[in-house]
């Protein structure tokens, strides 16, 4: 089993990135588990703005967009930025939005039977949310949101500490992680074993 996640940081090349922190704090649970997790910093990647699968010459999406198709777990990390989640994180939806005219070979939405979860971190308001915002774009283009898939950590109001300088330790984050891996891997499973049904909702 593949798990994809989304680092939608804004800082580039070998930057500290905070989300990529509690990501990597996560990996563990996923590792105990037999999944196989990469980490995409999408900001190394040049991705056209758009809205399908393919915006021609120069779009680095469909390498992105070929490791999301293999994944049966997808999960977008962000940063918070005046409590928002980061424009990268928009785009990433915006190019996932592009794909889901696709069809697998039962001809539903090509992200049925895959999993999406949210990484937050910051330190200012808005990790709620951006994990609502996140959660509901992958659960209407077809992803499965399975429950308690958000973990984030954000520090006390205003300008402070970030994840990796005074988050590691967190009891409430360090519980969130744990429990967001496991649950995307049970419903992986589930999802695995036992597809959805056609049914009712294929593709026109």
């Amino acid at each position: 089993m593949k798990a994809l996640f989304l680092n939608c940081t804004l800082k580039g090349d070998e930057t500290r990135s905070h989300t990529e922190g509690l990501i990597r704090d996560m990996i563990p649970h996923l590792d105990r588990l037999g999944v196989d997790s990469e980490i995409v910093r999408v900001v190394d990647y040049k991705v056209a703005f758009g809205v399908t699968e393919d915006e021609g010459a120069g779009d680095e999406w469909p390498v992105i967009f070929e490791k999301v198709k293999a994944a049966e777990i997808v999960v977008i990390g962000t940063p918070l930025w005046l409590g928002e989640k980061s424009s990268v994180a928009t785009q990433v939806i915006e190019r996932l939005y592009g794909g889901s005219g696709l069809k697998n070979e039962k001809g539903q939405a090509i992200y049925y039977n895959k999993v999406g979860g949210v990484v937050v971190t910051g330190n200012e308001d808005g990790a709620k949310h951006a994990c609502a915002s996140i959660l509901y774009g992958l659960s209407h283009i077809g992803f499965t949101v399975p429950p308690n898939v958000d973990t984030y950590w954000v520090g006390e109001a205003g300008p402070g500490a970030s994840y990796l300088d005074a988050g590691r330790d967190n009891a409430f984050t360090k519980s969130h992680a744990k429990t967001m891996a496991y649950n995307l891997y049970h419903f992986a499973k589930m999802l695995k074993k036992t597809p959805i049904p056609a049914e009712g909702n294929t593709m026109r």
